[in-house]
């Protein structure tokens, strides 16, 4: 399987993360990103897919209203929270996939998922996508997950 994402992580060339049959790589023909990886590659295990996580909490409120940051901090945690019902973290995200409302929020979209990923030598394969809307007019993002399962 190979998912594939634009701008690449600051790995110069490619870097084996730290499960085998995994690889992150940035090969030096496509631009370069610290936040993500260019490509990474599963070569054996097992996947998880997560569904896109919005701003609820678990009694279903939104956190958050019209406020990004607290949002994309709620989807973090829910992340985290999925990652932990099948015994992983965020060291064994492959693929992230992130929808949101408006323009104008990739910096602190960044700063949030920087501090989820700081202990994560790796950066997962990453796609951006702003939308007209979400299934509630005050979701303002969501983010879908790939993970590979620990043996």
């Amino acid at each position: 399987m190979f998912l594939l994402a634009f701008p690449g992580n600051a790995q110069e060339k490619s870097k084996t993360a730290s499960r085998a049959g995994v690889r992150y790589l940035n090969p030096s023909s496509l631009s370069r990103s610290p936040n993500y990886s260019q490509l990474v590659e599963v070569r054996n295990g097992r996947l998880a897919y997560i569904s896109g996580q919005v701003a609820l909490d678990s009694l279903g409120n939104l956190v958050g209203k019209n406020d990004f940051r607290a949002q994309t901090e709620q989807v973090f945690k829910n992340l985290r929270s999925a990652l932990e019902a099948v015994g992983t973290d965020f060291s064994d995200v492959v693929k992230i996939n992130t929808y949101v409302v408006g323009t104008g929020q990739i910096a602190a979209f960044t700063e949030v998922r920087n501090a989820y990923f700081k202990e994560v030598p790796h950066r997962p394969a990453s796609t951006w996508v702003q939308v007209a809307g979400l299934f509630r007019p005050d979701v303002l993002i969501e983010i879908e997950a790939i993970v590979i399962l620990p043996e």
